[in-house]
């Protein structure tokens, strides 16, 4: 069954604003969350640099600003077809120059080469170039499934345009959490084009194991296992597994409803990158669980509007680039959540909209921003409209008036037997309409 059956609305209005409204609330709460604990995660790291209190507070408004405007204007100036045209490549060759421009030119921070700086201006590449990645996935589905591309050719762009530059990216910047990243979005845009599940499961089962290699065959990857002891680092708590010793004790001082704002303790130089990617732990600290968990259920709301939308969208093209920008975002915040509470091993990835960060709070932006153009184009038609557009009417005329006596009665039972032939006619169904609505139709080329 196509997505469009399962429709009943005609236009976008009633089926996407209640979604469009909550993740637009969520978004800013958590924005405001964000900025707020910025500030007070970073005040005491800024005065010790000699800088104003509120300087990552300052720069950290400039990007949500800037970040914001990109969503804007996502959502209202380029629709969401547009970037899985022609563009797309454009996309991926700038995405590609991006990742050999960090291999050559990059800059090494905390033992990991992932940033690139033009002038003043510094960026972590990593986080455009997975947006690109999504777009790409979604145009070698598309054509895959117009039949423009068989699989075995699908497979082949898949594997070069794709799977080599994550690769890539994975080998030179180190960065086993952007891939993961990668690759569940991709998953996600998969899952929502149709592709099957056995082919799903068989992707599944290497990224797994590709992961395990990539964690037990590099000795840094493996140190950083003592997540599950971490006071058995070999250095008593002080070597790999210090900050997540420092992060448990954050989390265990905010109890149920924190030590209150600004009042953390792990903040003062204790708890390693505090405004970035452990800030949830001061959240924890500051706020308690109350705080904690409404931080995640925010994340969750955002992932339940994003999937109404992709429900929702006009096409499979709507429904993947929402579907997958959603998913990838949500699963970058609870991938950073479970790694400041012990869960998963630290891979350094910010909090969407709350870690400190412009990078990755224009590229959280830009996701965003997709899934809104998703939400404002019009709607699927509903079940009765597909089934209006592929009937073939066939137009009744009016039977002459017979002239009279014994031909009127003849031709009255003619018109009469005319009149009920054009009845029956009207209702059938020609059988190629039938089967071209039986398969999935391509509502991007539906015209009202």
């Amino acid at each position: 069954m196509s997505r469009s059956s399962r429709h009943s609305e005609t236009s976008a209005g009633p089926s996407s604003q209640g979604p469009r409204v909550l993740l637009l609330l969520c978004v800013l709460a958590l924005v405001l969350v964000g900025l707020v604990m910025v500030y007070s995660a970073s005040m005491v790291k800024a005065l010790d640099a000699g800088k104003p209190a509120t300087d990552f507070f300052t720069d950290q408004l400039l990007y949500v600003v800037f970040g914001a405007a990109c969503a804007l204007f996502l959502w209202k100036v380029v629709p969401y077809r547009f970037w899985v045209g022609p563009i797309v490549w454009a996309v991926w060759a700038v995405a590609v120059a991006l990742i050999f421009a960090v291999w050559l030119a990059g800059t090494d921070h905390y033992g990991a080469q992932r940033w690139l700086y033009i002038g003043p201006i510094g960026l972590q590449p990593s986080e455009f170039c997975k947006i690109a990645f999504i777009l790409v996935a979604v145009r070698l589905v598309v054509d895959w499934r117009a039949g423009l591309v068989e699989s075995r050719a699908t497979m082949v762009r898949a594997l070069i345009f794709i799977i080599a530059p994550i690769a890539l990216m994975y080998r030179t910047q180190s960065d086993l959490g952007t891939t993961a990243i990668c690759f569940v979005g991709i998953l996600a845009v998969m899952w929502m084009g149709g592709v099957s599940r056995r082919v799903i499961f068989a992707c599944l089962g290497v990224a797994v194991l590709g992961g395990l290699v990539a964690i037990f065959g590099t000795g840094y990857r493996s140190d950083r296992l003592v997540f599950m002891d971490p006071w058995n680092d070999g250095e008593g708590g002080y070597g790999t597994g210090y900050n997540i010793i420092r992060s448990y004790y954050a989390l265990a001082e905010g109890g149920i409803f924190g030590v209150g704002l600004g009042n953390s303790h792990e903040k003062f130089q204790y708890l390693f990158a505090s405004e970035s990617d452990f800030i949830f732990a001061v959240i924890g600290e500051e706020l308690g669980l109350v705080g904690a968990l409404f931080v995640i259920g925010l994340f969750f709301c955002v992932l339940y509007a994003g999937l109404a939308i992709a429900e929702r969208a006009s096409d499979d093209i709507g429904a993947m680039i929402a579907g997958g920008a959603t998913v990838m975002l949500v699963f970058q915040a609870f991938l950073n959540i479970a790694c400041v509470i012990g869960v998963f091993p630290t891979t350094g990835k910010p909090l969407p909209f709350i870690s400190s960060g412009g990078t990755s709070m224009i590229a959280s932006f830009i996701l965003v921003g997709l899934v809104l153009s998703v939400s404002a184009a019009p709607a699927a038609p509903s079940v009765y409209e597909q089934r209006r557009a592929d009937l073939r009417l066939v137009r009744r005329e009016p039977a002459p008036p017979a002239p009279s006596g014994r031909a009127r009665s003849g031709g009255s039972s003619r018109s009469r037997s005319a009149a009920a032939s054009g009845r029956s006619g009207s209702g059938r169904i020609d059988a190629s309409a039938r089967s071209r609505s039986a398969r999935p139709s391509n509502r991007s080329n539906y015209r009202r």
